[in-house]
């Protein structure tokens, strides 16, 4: 047997093709930084104008407009990581609409790579967009209150929730015609899940038949899981299990999210061709 025949371990092989393909989609960053620079301003601006706008109007208890700013930052945490599902379902349709995926699925290697690289390359992408918006969180009055390891535990979550969020969007992206209809798609069900959570506004605030859906809200657990791990403000409105439980109901929704959907994903790009969608 020749050394080009000879075969490679499953998971070295899995784990080579998922750099090579993750280096790809990095290398395309460079070439189009606008892509990286208004996926960093975007998180920046909503900071800036509820901090310095909305902030004097949202009461969280005592301190003000400070204790607000607390407040505000671990929920645009979670508003951020929720929307990376966005970037990752138009750029998979992008390759899946010129034929590229179907370039990668003719190659020898693992089909998991190819989602693998995609959903890791997004994964570095949205760690810088936290480390810059933990630097504007800090101009503006933010301070992680909690020890080292709590503070590491908190940023340790929203990568892990920001991983799980990307294979959700990798399988959207799957299933759409052409990038303009997956940049809806990618964004359409995110708006009404962040807004209808404690991101913003303490949950206590909002009508009494939507509280339980806000407490319940995925983004509402990250939220308010960061805001305990920081140790920031923590308006609760009352004693349900999110709010008791939010850091173990985190991990449990960005687990559950995987378990989901990057098997789901990986079989649709095994057993479906992409490349005529157009």
């Amino acid at each position: 047997m020749t050394s080009e025949h000879a075969p490679r371990p499953a998971i070295g092989w899995l784990l080579t093709d998922t750099f090579a393909v993750a280096r790809r989609h990095l290398l395309k960053i460079t070439r189009v930084p606008e892509s990286l620079f208004f996926a960093l301003i975007q998180p920046v601006m909503f900071v800036l104008l509820f901090a310095f706008v909305f902030g004097g109007a949202i009461n969280v208890g005592e301190g003000g407009a400070r204790a607000y700013r607390e407040f505000l930052i671990p929920g645009i945490f979670a508003q951020t990581v929720m929307f990376a599902v966005a970037g990752i379902t138009v750029g998979i349709t992008e390759d899946a609409s010129r034929g590229i995926m179907d370039r990668f699925r003719s190659l020898p290697m693992k089909p998991g790579a190819v989602l693998g690289g995609h959903t890791l390359a997004s994964l570095l992408q949205n760690t810088l967009v936290l480390v810059m918006l933990s630097i504007t969180g800090l101009a503006v009055g933010w301070r992680a209150h909690g020890s080292i390891g709590e503070t590491l535990l908190a940023y340790v979550l929203l990568a892990t929730f920001a991983y799980a969020i990307t294979w959700v969007g990798a399988w959207i992206g799957l299933h759409m015609p052409n990038p303009e209809v997956a940049g809806t798609a990618g964004l359409a069900w995110i708006f009404p899940l962040t807004f209808a959570s404690s991101v913003f506004t303490p949950i206590g605030t909002m009508p009494g038949w939507l509280q339980p859906i806000a407490q319940w809200n995925p983004v509402s657990c990250l939220a308010l899981a960061s805001r305990t791990l920081f140790h920031n403000p923590l308006p609760l409105n009352g004693n349900s299990f999110p709010e008791q439980h939010a850091v173990a109901l985190s991990f449990g929704w960005a687990f559950l999210l995987l378990a989901i959907f990057a098997p789901a994903a990986v079989r649709y790009f095994k057993t479906h061709s992409t490349g005529g969608a157009a």
